[in-house]
């Protein structure tokens, strides 16, 4: 029996095809259906994008109530059902639809989700699907399962299970509801990584398959950034001396965001290297009664907030400790004062923000560090802002970061996840790379050329283009501006 055909994702390199991608004589009616919230990073997404298309496609944004989807009671799940049906009926009147999907957005159970996606892409005239997360096939980890079952722990035993069979339902369930559906009518994915790309195509077998990275921010708008970007509009940062060095991390607070990595960086540069945090604890984790979230408590420790040197002594000795003798007062008051490695005073909590504010707070940092540690991240936003503003960018080597510098050579100084002496070397040492000037070669424009060809009958068989999708991404440009 014959192999299939092996095609690679369509790239668009940067070589004037946002202005190669004209829209079409007729503007036809795109639907893009994602979460509005102003909590999720989806939803500025999908404002920008907006934007971006407005010239090309007749938009509509249909928002997913995450209200209604989130929610884990009977009743309000099938209003949630309701709620879907609704937009499925609404998108049946576009020439086009995009989801952007985070499978969390449709729903909290596997199950749920599957379910609504289905009933989207089935309702879909012609169909494009932006993964910002993608699921691959897992593989049971029989081990553990295995070992929790020896050992009693039921509970752990259940959740493997269950994180198991909700994996395998959305990698092998969503990939078999494309290939059914792109037998019927266009369907297109749009990824935000090259091995995302070959994911798509090899895994789940669709046959139109585009990568970008994300991208936000135009040139006007970079220059509004810059040109008012100051220390002046924050009045937290009123006191700092003028030779502060400003190094700055930005999102939501999680574990997975690795800030505590930098925090010890912080411990071994000089004193006028200020670490300024930009973003709060999501609000869906803020618990009732909760004196403080412990991710925030973990950073208090990393920096010896509100604790002594004794306390640190106790902690580290444990019930085996020695038991200490002071014979002076300056002894005890050592022990029992602040700690000596306090960095109270070098660490900011800026507070979450809005977008104008946040992204000019990216625009004031000598440097902005994405010190994430890997938890299979497809895309990040706010390391596309800070490259298109133009910030010096120091992340660690996930492979998120890797496949995104693929798109952006010669734009992102990496460290090891963890390493906080060489995240710290780093800091210390001069920029890598220059200052950009203009737009990054993959942008606004680029983005663009991406969605209409994604979202455009012109999505034909990708035959005959070489392995960079060029040849194919000319012809199908001037097949749209003819």
């Amino acid at each position: 029996m014959a192999m299939p055909e092996f095609r690679s994702p369509v790239s668009l390199h940067p070589t004037g095809f946002g202005q190669l991608a004209a829209p079409p004589a007729r503007k036809e009616r795109l639907a893009i259906v994602a979460t509005g919230s102003k909590l999720c990073g989806i939803g500025a997404y999908t404002a920008a994008l907006r934007r971006q298309l407005g010239d090309a496609f007749d938009i509509t944004v249909l928002e997913l109530d995450q209200y209604l989807l989130r929610s884990s009671h009977r009743r309000v799940r099938r209003l949630a059902d309701r709620h879907i049906k609704e937009v499925c009926a609404a998108i049946r009147r576009f020439d086009a639809v995009n989801l952007q999907l985070e499978y969390g957005t449709l729903g909290r159970y596997g199950r749920d989700i599957y379910r609504r996606f289905c009933w989207l892409t089935a309702a879909a005239p012609r169909l494009s699907v932006t993964f910002h997360t993608l699921l691959t096939p897992p593989s049971f980890d029989a081990r553990a399962f295995t070992k929790a079952l020896a050992t009693g722990k039921l509970m752990t035993a259940g959740r493997i299970q269950a994180d198991f069979s909700r994996t395998h339902l959305l990698s092998y369930g969503i990939a078999r509801q494309l290939r059914r559906t792109q037998g019927s009518k266009q369907v297109s994915a749009i990824v935000h990584n090259r091995r995302d790309g070959y994911d798509v195509r090899c895994l789940y077998g669709i046959s139109h398959v585009f990568d970008h990275p994300l991208s936000f921010l135009g040139a006007a708008e970079i220059d509004a950034i810059r040109s008012t970007a100051t220390r002046r509009r924050f009045a937290m940062l009123d006191d700092l001396p003028g030779d502060a060095v400003l190094v700055g991390v930005f999102g939501f607070l999680n574990e997975y965001k690795g800030i505590g990595t930098v925090i010890q960086a912080l411990h071994y540069l000089p004193n006028n290297h200020h670490l300024l945090i930009f973003g709060g604890i999501h609000p869906n984790e803020i618990m009732p009664r909760q004196p403080r979230h412990p991710y925030i408590a973990s950073l208090f420790d990393h920096a010896n907030i509100g604790t002594t040197l004794y306390d640190r002594l106790r902690a580290t000795g444990g019930a085996n400790a020695p038991q200490l003798v002071v014979a002076a007062d300056q002894g005890l008051r050592e022990l029992t004062g602040a700690h000596p490695r306090d960095l109270s005073a070098r660490i900011h909590f800026m507070g979450a923000l809005g977008e104008p504010d946040f992204l000019t707070g990216m625009a004031i940092c000598d440097a902005v560090v994405f010190p994430y540690l890997e938890v299979g991240q497809s895309s990040s936003g706010p390391i596309s802002q800070a490259l298109e503003i133009g910030c010096r960018i120091i992340a660690s080597r996930t492979h998120t970061f890797l496949e995104f510098a693929k798109y952006h050579e010669n734009s992102v100084e990496f460290f090891d996840i963890g390493n906080h002496l060489e995240l710290a070397e780093r800091l210390l040492a001069r920029r890598q790379f220059g200052l950009r000037h203009g737009l990054p070669e993959f942008n606004i424009e680029t983005n663009k050329a991406t969605y209409l060809l994604a979202n455009s009958r012109i999505a034909g068989p990708p035959r005959g283009f070489d392995g960079s999708g060029r040849r194919l991404a000319v012809r199908q440009a001037e097949r749209a501006r003819s």
